[in-house]
């Protein structure tokens, strides 16, 4: 709505709650805003008219491109990923977005701002550059006889269809560009916002590696278009339109569930990651030699699967929690640091004493304590490390109990029990509300490394189970169904 509609001490009805316009919110709004209500919230939020107006640009170009990649080939298609893994591997052609990497680090470091996934690593590159032939190879086309259903005189057969256009919102980080470009082997097309932290990157990356490609292929040059805006507002804008098939955003936090709130009251769907923290059980058959490889190789990083609560039972507590806090530390060692151990109901009388040690954040080095003391309360809580491995431990008298506080508290996210008795592993099967389970390291959560396709995002069931579908979504699983009859019997009749 245009600034006229909305004064100073106006009230308006935002889902069930009623909001007063502030002076500073009315003094914000210019000639041509759009004014979005969060039905989930109450809140109000701001679109600038050119962020509105790019924001539609961008899903119109990309609806356009839906359209005409219906008339290209599968062999286009593949072709588009063969050349952006060259493209990408070329070193000449790479020194640019590297150049453009840095650029953002630099800025990022002087805003006082995390780069742990900011930094487009050799590593980084190569996982992407596998991506991209990854996708090449696998054998998906636009559309799939999924199945027939015969009568007397005439068929029904479904079949899977390219579904449209899908946006995202992503963090800062440059790999996406292999993940979204995924939507293309199902026939759709994609709006994407990344992180302002890695614009630069996103922008080089799309002038060197994914417009040459399409280009060289043959492919709509709007199948992948980047909504190259640095407001959060872009974000806001993207979702809220109902062109949109799919939105999925990454990430972690209140921003991922605002983002999902104002695409589900948009009439769009929406697969949204939630919070992050993997959950460790350990049952009262655990092998302790599994349970410190296990526990070292779910701290490698601070990701979404990363261990963030291990339960360890208090019977075992004396033997078990310096195996913990052992591999724990290992991890550490390998960054030049050392973990920092939040205990729970007791857990310290089984650690060192604590010290102070340097820990590594976002706006640089503090001196904090080793080991501190925590509630059962907190256990919801997911740390969100740069360098020292971080997490819960926690005593629990049975894996009863266990799966009673991740159901409680966790994010309904990853959990693994660590048990060589089949029967406490089923019982986390069971009974713990759980997308992804698991019996070993957490960081197997991943749609690139478990199920061999480059993953679009992870859902877990922080809002509720998902709908006739996994929690982790790729560019084979965004697809509707048409059905088609054959009717052989011209007399047929109701």
């Amino acid at each position: 709505m245009s600034r006229p509609a909305l004064q100073s001490g106006d009230r308006v009805l935002v889902g069930t709650t009623l909001v007063t316009i502030d002076d500073d919110f009315a003094a914000s709004l210019e000639e041509g805003d759009v004014v979005l209500g969060i039905a989930s919230s109450g809140a109000l939020r701001r679109i600038p008219k050119d962020v509105s107006v790019l924001a539609s640009e961008r899903v119109g170009a990309a609806l356009s491109a839906f359209s005409q990649l219906q008339a290209t080939t599968t062999e286009q298609v593949n072709r588009f990923f063969a050349l952006a893994a060259e493209r990408l591997a070329n070193d000449s052609l790479f020194s640019s977005i590297a150049v453009a990497n840095e650029s953002d680090i630099a800025a990022a470091i002087a805003n006082g701002r995390s780069t742990t996934r900011l930094m487009l690593t050799e590593k980084m590159r190569t996982e992407m550059i596998t991506a991209f032939r990854m996708w090449e190879s696998v054998d998906m086309s636009f559309t799939s006889l999924e199945s027939t259903v015969s009568h007397s005189g005439w068929e029904v057969q479904q079949w899977k269809a390219p579904l449209g256009v899908i946006g995202f919102v992503f963090e800062g980080r440059p790999n996406v560009f292999a993940d979204a470009t995924g939507v293309m082997k199902g026939g759709n097309t994609v709006v994407f916002r990344i992180g302002s932290d890695a614009l630069g990157t996103a922008t080089a990356i799309m002038d060197t590696v994914i417009q040459p490609a399409l280009s060289e292929s043959g492919l709509p040059p709007d199948c992948v278009v980047l909504l190259d805006s640095v407001e959060h507002a872009a974000g806001w804008a993207l979702f809220s339109d109902n062109r949109l098939s799919l939105a999925v955003a990454r990430g972690s936090g209140q921003a991922v569930s605002e983002l999902g709130s104002i695409a589900q009251q948009s009439g769009v769907p929406a697969s949204l990651h939630g919070t992050g923290g993997a959950w460790m059980i350990v049952g009262d058959e655990a092998d302790a030699s599994r349970l410190e490889t296990v526990v070292e190789h779910s701290l490698d990083r601070k990701v979404c699967n990363t261990l963030n609560v291990c339960c360890v039972p208090a019977s075992r507590a004396d033997e078990l929690v310096p195996v913990v806090y052992r591999a724990a530390e290992q991890a550490a060692s390998t960054r030049g640091v050392h973990c920092r151990v939040h205990v729970v109901n007791g857990a310290e009388r089984h650690l060192p004493q604590s010290a102070l040690i340097d820990v590594k954040r976002a706006d640089g080095v503090h001196q904090e304590q080793q080991i501190t003391f925590a509630s059962v309360d907190a256990l919801s809580h997911e740390f969100e490390w740069e360098e020292n491995p971080e997490f819960y431990v926690v005593l629990v008298q049975n894996i009863e109990e266990a799966v009673d506080l991740f159901n409680e508290y966790s994010p309904q996210f990853v959990v693994s029990v660590i048990s060589e008795a089949t029967a406490e592993r089923e019982f986390v099967w069971r009974n713990a509300n759980a997308p992804f389970v698991g019996d070993g390291f957490t960081r197997w959560v991943d749609g690139q490394f478990a199920l061999l396709r480059p993953e679009l995002g992870l859902s877990n069931w922080q809002s509720g189970r998902l709908f006739a579908r996994g929690g982790v979504l790729s560019g084979d699983s965004a697809f509707t169904v048409r059905l088609q009859v054959r009717q052989e019997d011209s007399s047929l009749h109701r």
